[in-house]
């Protein structure tokens, strides 16, 4: 047995220094080499300081500034995860009615029809895009919050849209936090 032991202990150590050291380690310096922006989380840095990610959503709720997805989570990154409510519970319902309300109350002139990414959460919880739509919606609340023409915050959020992935994959979307940003530069 201490035969067929040995060699099996050998093949072991070697395929755990192979798959768990040197494959990982040699991968890491290929995308710190190649994707160093994406291999580091795609951190926003403004002013020296890390303002976010890309990839991840935040909170916003004050009125000069374009609201996300709700997030189930939290906008929590270690608890990535959506509500997971049916269609029929009811609250989802709730959920979809309150934010309903709150968007209506932070713009009461607004009669557009309200976009589904703005009161429905993604399925992660973090999603840091809203449709162009969602982003078009909020333009009036912003423009008058920030004293801006409507067309300064349309031209905003047409410089701030990201396209299709390869030109067909997915729908146009506006990255929140980036276009927030931009309002901010724009003041």
């Amino acid at each position: 047995m201490l035969k067929q032991l040995k060699p099996a202990l050998i093949i072991f150590g070697l395929m755990a220094v192979l798959t768990g050291l040197l494959y990982p380690a040699v991968i890491t310096g290929i995308a710190q080499v190649l994707f160093p922006h994406q291999a580091n989380g795609s951190l926003i840095v403004r002013n020296g300081q890390v303002v976010g990610s890309e990839l991840i959503g935040q909170q916003f709720d004050q009125p000069q500034y374009f609201w996300g997805r709700i997030s189930a989570v939290g906008y929590d990154a270690s608890t990535s995860g959506g509500t997971n409510f049916s269609a029929m519970n009811p609250a989802l319902e709730k959920q979809v009615s309150d934010r309903i309300a709150t968007l209506k109350a932070a713009d009461p002139g607004n009669n557009q029809p309200i976009p589904v990414d703005l009161v429905t959460a993604s399925g992660s919880g973090l999603d840091p895009n809203i449709s162009i739509a969602a982003a078009r919606y909020q333009a009036g609340r912003i423009s008058r919050a920030r004293n801006l023409s409507i067309d300064q915050v349309y031209t905003l959020i047409d410089q701030n849209t990201q396209g299709r992935f390869l030109g067909i994959l997915g729908e146009p979307r506006v990255n929140v936090l980036k276009l927030n940003l931009a309002l901010d530069v724009l003041k």
